[in-house]
């Protein structure tokens, strides 16, 4: 039977990045691993019902993610993902 090795996480994905100040409504503005900001920013979506009834993919913005969205009323949770990345440094 094969040794199953353990993936190690990836090191760009771990060092923590600093949200700008849109996106330090949402996430706060702690410097966070990219996988933190992840999470943060789908509780953000789940507390606040934002998540497409119909289409599951999509987001629905609210104010605070409109900022960070560009102004776009809805993204996908794909471009989500390339947006949010626009705004940490």
């Amino acid at each position: 039977m094969a040794k199953k090795t353990t993936r190690k996480p990836n090191a760009a994905f771990m060092k923590p990045v600093t949200p700008d100040a849109k996106l330090a409504v949402v996430v706060g503005s702690t410097p966070l691993p990219r996988t933190e900001m992840t999470k943060k920013l789908w509780a953000y979506i789940k507390k606040n019902g934002l998540q497409d009834k119909k289409n599951r993919r999509m987001i629905n913005a609210d104010e605070a993610l409109k900022a960070v969205f560009n102004g776009k009323a809805q993204v996908s949770m794909f471009d989500m993902t390339k947006l949010v990345s626009k705004h940490v440094s």
